[in-house]
């Protein structure tokens, strides 16, 4: 007979997995005279008596679904139980027809010495032990031999795992000591960390004033470029002519230097305006052929490709 522990787990499986109480249908008066037959026979073997609630479809679907599946374990525990009596009245047969054999040879339970009948529980506990049906010398050898079969498996399963546990360990010492030398470089860089931000903020100023001088010599190359632009200035012109044109121009001033001096030494004549005027004429026109000379040369050496 189910308990009451039973009916409820069986009451929450029929919740969940009965289709009546899903689709809703109605019940009839058969199935509620089952259901109150089935309450009644289970709260009487309770000793408690059926408590009052309404008969509404659903409870009634469930309480029937419930009641078929109780009644279906009861048998099944009827038929269960109906074999092991018979067992049992088989073993009390086999039992008495043991006892009366061992009387008449007379090796009778009264007529054992304490020591036998220890020996005969001791062989009955290991022929449990091994599970065997007898205590045939060939039960036990065959038990034993099984038994040492297991043991050798278990054996070997065993130094499989301490084989696999000694690896595991190995690489968890690793691991750990890895961890530890990855805490003092961690506890290192911690401590370098304020050195090392001011190297940064240093590299920062420095990476700053870098942008600014970067721009300035920018400016100023594009600034040279302009100049070398108007007076005139080609990738032709390469050293050998720029000292070209310094030779020329150091003779250019070795030639005006004289009349320069020249100039320079009227300075101290008194002023005559006649005079004057004739010098400053001569002048020019000395100014003005050293001027066309330089450049004549300028544009010789401009104009000439490099060798």
């Amino acid at each position: 007979m189910d308990t009451m522990g039973d009916l409820a787990s069986a009451l929450d499986a029929s919740l969940t997995s009965d289709p009546a109480a899903k689709s809703g249908a109605a019940t009839d008066a058969s199935r509620i005279a089952e259901v109150k037959a089935w309450l009644a026979s289970q709260f009487e073997a309770a000793g408690r008596d059926v408590p009052a609630f309404e008969y509404t479809p659903r409870s009634v679907a469930h309480l029937h679904s419930l009641a078929t599946l109780s009644q279906a374990r009861s048998r099944a525990a009827s038929i269960v139980a109906a074999d092991l009596r018979l067992k049992a009245s088989e073993y009390r047969a086999e039992a008495a027809r043991i006892r009366e054999i061992l009387e008449r040879i007379g090796l009778a339970r009264e007529q054992l010495s304490p020591g036998a009948i220890g020996s005969a529980q001791i062989i009955a506990g290991v022929a449990n032990l091994l599970n065997i049906r007898d205590t045939e010398m060939s039960s036990f050898i065959v038990a034993m031999a099984d038994l040492s079969l297991r043991k050798a498996d278990v054996d070997e399963k065993r130094a499989k795992v301490q084989k696999e546990s000694k690896v595991l360990l190995e690489y968890t010492r690793k691991a750990i000591s890895k961890l530890n030398d990855l805490k003092k470089t961690l506890a290192k860089f911690e401590n370098e960390v304020g050195m090392h931000e001011a190297q940064m903020l240093q590299w920062q100023t420095n990476l700053a004033i870098l942008d600014s001088k970067e721009r300035q010599y920018m400016l100023q190359l594009n600034n040279y470029k302009a100049i070398l632009n108007r007076v005139g200035y080609t990738p032709d012109i390469n050293h050998g002519v720029l000292m070209e044109m310094a030779e020329h121009k150091k003779d250019l001033e070795k030639k005006t230097k004289p009349i320069l001096d020249t100039l320079r030494s009227y300075q101290d004549l008194p002023p005559d305006k006649a005079l004057a005027a004739l010098a400053i004429e001569d002048k020019k026109r000395q100014y003005a052929a050293a001027e066309k000379y330089l450049e004549e040369v300028l544009h010789s050496a401009l104009t000439t490709p490099e060798i």
